[in-house]
């Protein structure tokens, strides 16, 4: 709990909450900052500021630039690190603290510094804060912040559309975004050869397809490539079927 009252207030308030059920006992410890999951809360002079909460036996690890995964997952990786930073620090030296860590962790995971600073420099221009980049303001980042704590995530925006009625919503009914100019291509990543799959693919596309007056001239393709099965995948095993659990309990 973090408040702003004061030490006798708190105490009576956590006397009364011991008294509401025996079973329950409560051993308060009140200081000026405290760890709530990954977010360090502290009061500094009746003003609550948050900040990123490292435990002191993480590892500084990121998905490392070798692995065998798609460019667009490392170009995200800095991105999304830089997204939470803003998220939940409340003030701009800890986020300035928390891209530096960020930077020397994924220096540390093979990421090249020419790479990182794009990538830094791409969450600044899209967020609309390239001040940052030069100079320290507070009142940017202030705005940057609000903006980011109160933009919806991807998951939020999942169970909003979960909560809809389904008997006057029934996804039977619900319209499905679809577009006839634009084809969706599956294929395997790997590092090496298939690297250049997209680009064969489309210089092979335009060789065969699209002639004049084809039809093939307004299709867009996007790539989607599927990342392989990792060492985890092998290693971890899925829980048998009933019908086997079944038959080791009357075996026995």
């Amino acid at each position: 709990m973090t408040t702003n009252i004061s030490f006798d207030e708190i105490t009576k308030e956590l006397e009364k909450a011991q008294q509401k059920d025996l079973n329950i006992k409560i051993n308060p410890n009140i200081q000026e900052s405290v760890q709530f999951l990954e977010i360090t809360i502290k009061n500094d002079n009746g003003k609550l500021k948050t900040s990123i909460y490292h435990k002191p036996s993480a590892d500084p690890y990121y998905l490392p630039y070798t692995s065998d995964h798609p460019h667009s997952i490392h170009r995200n990786t800095p991105y999304s690190a830089l997204l939470r930073a803003a998220r939940l620090c409340s003030n701009l030296n800890d986020f300035h603290l928390e891209r530096l860590r960020i930077d020397v962790s994924l220096l540390l995971n093979s990421y090249p510094p020419a790479f990182i600073t794009n990538q830094f420099l791409r969450f600044f221009q899209v967020n609309k804060a390239d001040t940052l980049i030069k100079r320290f303001d507070e009142q940017v980042y202030q705005q940057l912040h609000q903006k980011l704590l109160h933009q919806p995530t991807k998951c939020d925006i999942e169970n909003k559309t979960k909560k809809k009625d389904p008997v006057l919503f029934p996804p039977v009914l619900q319209t499905k975004a679809w577009n006839s100019k634009l084809m969706y291509l599956r294929y395997p990543f790997e590092m090496g050869p298939k690297m250049t799959f997209p680009r064969q693919f489309l210089k092979w596309w335009k060789k065969h397809y699209q002639y004049p007056g084809s039809n093939a001239n307004s299709i867009r393709i996007r790539f989607i490539p599927k990342t392989n099965a990792t060492l985890q995948n092998f290693l971890i095993h899925t829980k048998p079927s009933k019908t086997i659990l079944k038959g080791t309990e009357t075996d026995k």
